[in-house]
């Protein structure tokens, strides 16, 4: 079974960029920009987009800006600048998108993914409608009560 495009990375002209190394952590691994725009809240593929849609020189100093948000690994914030100039050298001239992007809705001021919230909220309202019309033709009769308040209060054969 194959993943949906939006789940699947795939293949992207912004790869090259996405997966070359900012630095070191201080913990000795090497940080790659995607995970560095995903720590800071980025979307990866769209940031690339955006620095690829720009000269370079202004890509460069838009991304210097980024990796001065990060903590500091290998390098100092100081080497911001310099680091960004070398990674936005991976970028391909103009953006394409990399991945399909998955439409987003408004549904009660929230942003919604899929359509999955409101088909779950119309399924619930039809359970609580179809339990209301049970319980209220359970005795047969529409009115809460009445069909067991009434064959309480006639009088059985017994009655004197």
């Amino acid at each position: 079974m194959t993943l949906r495009p939006e789940y699947s990375l795939g293949h992207s002209e912004y790869n090259t960029f996405l997966f070359a190394a900012v630095g070191e952590e201080k913990v000795g691994l090497p940080l790659t920009v995607l995970t560095a725009l995903t720590r800071l809240g980025f979307d990866p593929w769209r940031e690339a987009a955006r620095l690829s849609d720009l000269p370079r020189e202004t890509a460069a100093r838009a991304f210097a800006v980024t990796i001065a948000m990060l903590p500091e690994g290998d390098w100092k914030a100081s080497e911001s600048e310099a680091i960004a100039a070398r990674l936005v050298n991976w970028l391909p001239g103009r953006s394409t998108q990399a991945m399909p992007s998955v439409e987003a809705r408004l549904i009660g001021g929230k942003k919604m993914k899929s359509g999955f919230a409101t088909v779950l909220v119309w399924g619930m309202l039809a359970a609580a409608l179809l339990f209301l019309g049970l319980h209220l033709v359970g005795d047969n009769n529409f009115e809460f009560g009445r069909g067991a308040a009434a064959s309480t209060q006639q009088g059985g054969p017994h009655d004197d």
